[in-house]
């Protein structure tokens, strides 16, 4: 379903990153808009403004002028305040990061995705969203087992002791005489393939007992996500599995996933559920 996008009044926020990264994009896009329509732009430094921005916006129609992670943000913080529904989101893409914003079609020139927030149609886009109130927007990915992820940084040594310089300068002695020990780095799994149990509407796809190379699911249309499950090939090429819900539960040990722009886990068991038309986006007219 789309409507006219309306855009008489906007607030437009511009994510930091998109203003280090690509400064020139984000002034063609404020001119574009300031053109067509009154807007009010907001600078957020970080997180807690960008979330205050978006929930100061009264009446205006919030304009997000960013990149993938962006986008996200404003999603997930309108998803759990619980008020996408009666909000029209538009968004211009700048930024590296635009693989979401390609897939759900909006322009990403700057000067068209002005023009298409000034001139689009609002679409309801359906939304995947977790047991634990994450949001996907395209498409969410299990892959093999041993995906590399970025290690946690660990402190170097002790915190030095307010008021006691001797004391530091005695633990500092103690750690040049005594060997160090080796860090203890966490061990990664195995890289190979995985074993999921996928569920589909509670009918199971795959069971734990059948390795799997990859799953990915992926809002379809009415309401369903499409799932797709490639088995691990044993001699002759192994053929997708494929099926279609509202619902999909994955079960397995320490899993990770892709989801839109992030990585999240690990985790042993996650649902997602279909929320048809949840998204509101301004994007071109057809």
């Amino acid at each position: 379903m789309a409507t006219s996008a309306t855009s008489d009044q906007l607030l437009v926020v511009i994510d930091p990153v998109a203003r280090r990264t690509d400064g020139e994009s984000v002034r063609i896009a404020k001119d574009v808009l300031s053109a067509g329509a009154a807007m009010k732009v907001c600078l957020p430094e970080g997180p807690e403004d960008f979330a205050r921005a978006l929930a100061r916006r009264g009446s205006r129609r919030p304009v997000v002028v960013g990149d993938d992670r962006a986008l996200m943000r404003a999603v997930s913080l309108l998803h759990r305040q619980r008020e996408l529904a009666g909000c029209a989101l538009s968004f211009v893409p700048v930024g590296g990061a635009l693989t979401v914003a390609r897939a759900l079609g909006v322009p990403t020139g700057a000067v068209a995705a002005a023009r298409t927030v000034l001139d689009g149609v609002e679409r309801r886009l359906d939304l995947l969203v977790d047991d634990s109130d994450g949001v996907v927007l395209g498409a969410l990915r299990i892959p093999p087992l041993g995906v590399p992820s970025a290690p946690e940084e660990e402190p170097e040594g002790p915190a030095p002791v307010p008021g006691r310089p001797w004391l530091r300068t005695c633990q500092t002695l103690v750690r040049t005489l005594v060997p160090a020990r080796p860090a203890r780095e966490p061990v990664p799994p195995a890289p190979g393939p995985s074993r999921l149990r996928v569920e589909v509407d509670g009918v199971t796809l795959v069971d734990l007992g059948q390795p799997v190379e990859a799953v990915s699911v992926t809002p379809g249309a009415s309401g369903l996500a499409e799932v797709e499950v490639r088995p691990v090939s044993v001699g002759a090429e192994a053929s997708l599995l494929r099926a279609s819900g509202r619902t999909v539960t994955v079960t397995g040990t320490d899993f990770r996933y892709r989801a839109d722009a992030g990585v999240a886990g690990p985790v042993r068991r996650r649902t997602w559920t279909v929320w048809e038309g949840a998204l509101g986006l301004t994007l071109p007219g057809r």
